[in-house]
Formats: structure tokens, sequence, C-alpha cells
């Protein structure tokens, strides 16, 4: 039954899958804004000790994105993608940090310790978060391939909670509280490992090792919009 769910995928779903993910996950000017805008109002949520914004920030992150075309760069054996991936995710963690240092620094207050946030986004990383981040991983990239549960992805997006680490690192760095930082960096890359472990099982199981042409299509489709895009602010 669960080999099931996988094997009636179709070809088109599969494509159409990869291409949504790769779109997403381009690295357009407006994808580095809404990463910024989800940073800024997660580093407020922490200062203001407000559940709901922290919800809200981690909602419109398109964080995700990035370690999907990621773990899918790997499985398909796309070196251009893995490269483009991993850029992003760079340029994607400097702007999160640089955002929440700088707001860290000017509205931070007496300390990281007064935040009323401070325990659910500071605390050291454990296996707990792990199992958490890779059952979200294996949701988000198997709700990709099917297009009646693209609902759920808002959901998967807090589970995933990427967010909150890096605003909190920001915040570390402002105070130079260096195990703060330690922690909450620790955080994210075991969210980061743990939803691309799972996530390369989901895609190795719907076979998309020999998606590569279409991965490769994908990419080119993206660089020649952005292209286009240049010209036009040109």
């Amino acid at each position: 039954m669960f080999e099931a769910l996988f094997h009636n995928v179709t070809e088109a779903e599969k494509n159409e899958a990869i291409e949504n993910i790769i779109q997403h996950a381009t690295p357009r000017q407006d994808f580095f804004l809404m990463l910024t805008l989800a940073v800024s109002m997660a580093v407020f949520a922490v200062l203001l000790g407000s559940t709901a914004i922290l919800i809200a920030s981690m909602l419109i992150a398109p964080l995700l994105f990035p370690l999907l075309s990621l773990s899918l760069g790997i499985i398909a054996s796309d070196q251009k993608l893995i490269t483009r991936s991993v850029l992003t995710l760079g340029k994607s963690l400097g702007l999160a940090l640089a955002a929440g240092t700088i707001i860290g620094f000017i509205f931070g207050g007496s300390g990281p310790e007064s935040f009323p946030l401070y325990i659910a986004v500071g605390g050291a990383s454990s296996l707990m978060y792990a199992i958490v981040a890779a059952i979200a991983g294996f949701a988000a990239a198997f709700a990709m391939t099917k297009p009646h549960l693209n609902e759920t992805l808002p959901g998967i997006a807090i589970a995933v909670a990427l967010v909150p680490p890096l605003a909190f690192a920001g915040i570390g760095i402002s105070f130079f509280d260096w195990p703060i930082v330690s922690n909450s960096l620790q955080l994210f890359f075991v969210n980061v490992i743990g939803i691309m472990f799972s996530a390369m099982i989901v895609f190795s199981m719907l076979n998309f090792a020999v998606k590569k042409k279409v991965t490769q299509e994908a990419v080119k489709e993206e660089e020649k919009i952005i292209k286009k895009e240049t010209e036009v602010k040109s």
C-alpha cells in the first residue's frame, strides 16, 4: 500500500512537480524580498513575544523550496541545479542573519534572555527536532507531487520552522551572544538535514533520478524569465 502511493503518480504530475519546485526556488529579487520580510517579522515576533506573528513569518518564508530543489538536484545528479540551490541557500542565510542582526541591534533592548520567546526558538537542537523536520520534509516533497495536497503546504511550512532559528541567530549576533548563535544555527542545520534527507527519499521513490533532462529544461526556462525581467528593468 505504501509503495502504491508513489506508483500512482503520473509522469506529467512528476514533471509538473519538478517545474514547480524549481520555479519557487528560483533566486529572483522577489524571493529574497519575501525571505527578508519573513525573517524581519520573526525577529519582531521574538522581541514582542507574539506567537501569532512568528507563525505568520513562517507562512510567507520561501526557504523550504531551495532545500527541495537541492534534494532534487542531488537525486537527479544535476550539478547546475545543485550549485544554484546551494548559492540561493547561502545568500538566503546571509540576508536572514543580516536582517536579524540589524533589527536586534536597533530594537533588542536589554538582551535575548528577556524575550518571551527565548526558550521557544533559542534552545539547543535535539533528535526530536530532526525527526519533526524529516516528517515535514517528507510531507512537503510528497505534497508537491499531488496537486490536491498543495493547500497543505502552509501548514508544512510552519512545521518546518526554518525562519525562527535564523531570526534568533541574528539577534544573538547583535548582542555578541555566541552560545545563542551557535544553538540557533545548530537547530537550523538540523532542520535542513532532516528536510533534505526525507525529501531525497521521496524523490528517489518517485524515480526522479531519471528526470535530469526535465530539471535542466526547467532551470533554463527560469533563467530565460530572469533574463527578460532584467532586460525590462534596464
